[in-house]
């Protein structure tokens, strides 16, 4: 069966299917009790980083989360430049297009510089004139099926952050090393995508968080195709260099991206031949050296990601740690996947999990996105306060980016919960740092400050509902990528109806605002087990841009009034909103 087959057997636009899109696996592995124990009943964790989405593009109408019908929102928030949220099958429609063609709009700048533009030094507003009209457009249920049944049957995060106000490669390193250092040889730290150029870079010098599974004897891997897309970190750091240019030395090449490049334009013949000196150069890596590259650099054929996963699977040799790294095709990117063939991915590896009912029972699968790509979120992300120099890169925050989906599927997250407390890629490695002891040491105490570990996504007390079967229709055929317009006529859109269970946070935040002679005196509380980040909106220019506190106890804001009137905002985490005005 030919990879594009395969991914037409889910189709995951145009209507919803009359009952469920989840494998049948799914189903039955819910019927059952999740394993008591807490963190210890989990075995494996399998982390799903996907490309390039927003959490409003994507889940901007579902029920029960911080969406387009936000209360809390910022004033004008969703109005920028005079484009309001539009619906991405509506622009389809103007357009005389098909109303699967949403499934191929085009990649937006997701730059650094235009991040920074688009925050607009917090107030997150300059959305259009940094990305395009086209950055407010937004899927829906009819849209994307298949993501919001996966929000519907386990828990999603709805203050899950990216980590830095720009592209895949810095958020990736968040992801798999806790920070981002030094671009080498300069002073600027990593914001950009230098390391792509693979063949001449020098290389990071940091440690990575797989190699510190590796020496604490934890077992990991990364699953990865021919075609990785450069979504996996670890080949950008000189140990992981230093192991690819021994394993190519009877090639000559300087890195596995460029051999898996020549290799895709090699014919059939010369591939194998390619394949056999690789192998050789493999065998003579020291022990270490070939640990490292079979759980790291070792690649599997093109279409054959899930089939890989399965296997280890099913010959019990499933590691502690997983990190599933697509092609660019199952990649969930707006210039190179769809929304419609990462699901069927996640549909493959979710099956490859419950078909195994023991493992099922003892697996926690994180699916999260590395940035935003360029499409709108309202909600303005938490970033450090001056004195945090080490957050910030050229005189601006480092991050956190936007929100981005992320979805916690495991037997402990079934039930349709939103989990709202504030996360980053941070979080990922906290959270496996709670599980397997293994301590992160380049996670910075700002980021441990204001970032959760995820645990309170877990309800290990109870079990889910067992939801209703169904078979999926097929895929749409690939369009070229295209970008939607606005309509004439805008309107904020409305959220679904209805509420949804949430799980529980570790803030207690409270704002109380005095004024004394030409000062507002802002009082802010917060007695929960957790930091609340707060930012304080000046409306009346009380001052120049919005100011950021991490609070846990009480701490005292004074703001000099240049008038006799003031409006302020004071914003917290989960939706908190207090306003004072004279």
């Amino acid at each position: 069966m030919t990879d594009l087959s395969r991914r037409r057997l889910l189709t995951l636009s145009g209507g919803v299917a009359a009952g469920s899109l989840l494998p049948p696996s799914v189903h039955a592995a819910l019927a059952e009790p999740a394993r008591p124990g807490g963190l210890n009943a989990i075995e494996h964790v399998v982390i799903l980083m996907q490309e390039n989405r927003s959490f409003d593009n994507y889940f901007g109408t579902l029920r029960g989360v911080r969406g387009f019908s936000d209360p809390a929102a910022l004033k004008g928030i969703f109005e920028q430049s005079g484009v309001m949220p539009f619906s991405a099958r509506e622009a389809a429609e103007r357009a005389n297009r098909p109303g699967s063609d949403i499934q191929y709009l085009g990649s937006l700048d997701h730059s650094w510089e235009g991040g920074q533009a688009a925050w607009a030094n917090g107030w997150n507003n300059g959305w259009v004139p940094a990305k395009s009209k086209s950055t407010m457009a937004y899927y829906d249920r009819q849209d994307i099926p298949f993501q919001y049944e996966l929000a519907e049957t386990f828990t999603l995060c709805d203050a899950y952050h990216c980590s830095v106000f720009g592209p895949t490669n810095p958020n990736r390193l968040y992801m798999w090393t806790g920070n981002v250092g030094y671009e080498p040889g300069t002073k600027d730290r990593v914001v950009g995508n230098d390391a792509y150029d693979e063949d001449n870079h020098p290389g990071y010098s940091w440690t990575t968080y797989a190699e510190r599974l590796e020496s604490r004897g934890v077992s990991w891997k990364t699953y990865q195709e021919w075609d990785n897309y450069q979504d996996n970190a670890l080949e950008f750091f000189v140990r992981f260099k230093e192991i690819a240019r021994k394993a190519l030395q009877p090639l000559g090449l300087r890195s596995m991206d460029r051999f898996y490049a020549n290799l895709f334009k090699a014919s059939p013949a010369d591939r194998e031949t390619m394949l056999k000196q690789l192998d050789a150069g493999v065998a003579t890596l020291d022990k270490a050296e070939r640990s490292l590259y079979d759980r790291a650099l070792a690649r599997v054929r093109p279409g054959e990601l899930a089939k890989a996963f399965r296997a280890d699977i099913e010959a019990g040799k499933l590691p502690k740690v997983s990190y599933l790294v697509p092609s660019a095709a199952d990649s969930e990117h707006p210039s190179a996947s769809s929304p419609a063939a990462s699901a069927k991915l996640t549909y493959d590896m979710l099956d490859a999990i419950a078909s195994n009912p023991k493992v099922w029972a003892k697996t926690a699968l994180i699916l999260t996105f590395d940035e935003f790509d360029g499409y709108f979120d309202h909600v303005p992300p938490p970033v450090p306060p001056a004195a945090r120099t080490e957050e910030f890169h050229d005189g601006k925050p480092i991050g956190f980016g936007w929100r981005v989906p992320t979805t916690i599927v495991s037997p402990w997250t079934v039930g349709g919960y939103v989990c709202s407390e504030t996360f980053d890629h941070t979080s990922v490695i906290q959270f496996l740092e709670r599980w397997t002891g293994v301590h992160e040491p380049n996670i910075s105490p700002w980021r441990r400050t204001v970032a959760g570990d995820l645990t309170s996504a877990f309800d290990f007390r109870h079990s889910g509902r067992k939801p209703q079967l169904d078979t999926p229709a097929p895929v749409p055929a690939p369009v070229p990528r295209w970008t939607p317009t606005p309509p004439e006529e805008q309107s904020i859109p409305k959220q679904e109806p209805g509420t949804r269970p949430s799980r529980p946070l570790p803030y207690r935040p409270e704002v109380w605002a005095k004024r004394e002679g030409k000062t507002l005196v802002l009082t802010l509380r917060n007695f929960g087990t957790q930091s609340a980040h707060f930012a304080i909106y000046p409306y009346n220019k009380e001052f120049a841009a919005p100011k950021h506190v991490d609070v846990l106890g009480l701490q005292i804001v004074r703001i000099p009034l240049p008038g006799k009137d003031y409006d302020i905002e004071v914003h917290g985490p989960a939706g908190f909103k207090r306003t004072f005005t004279s």
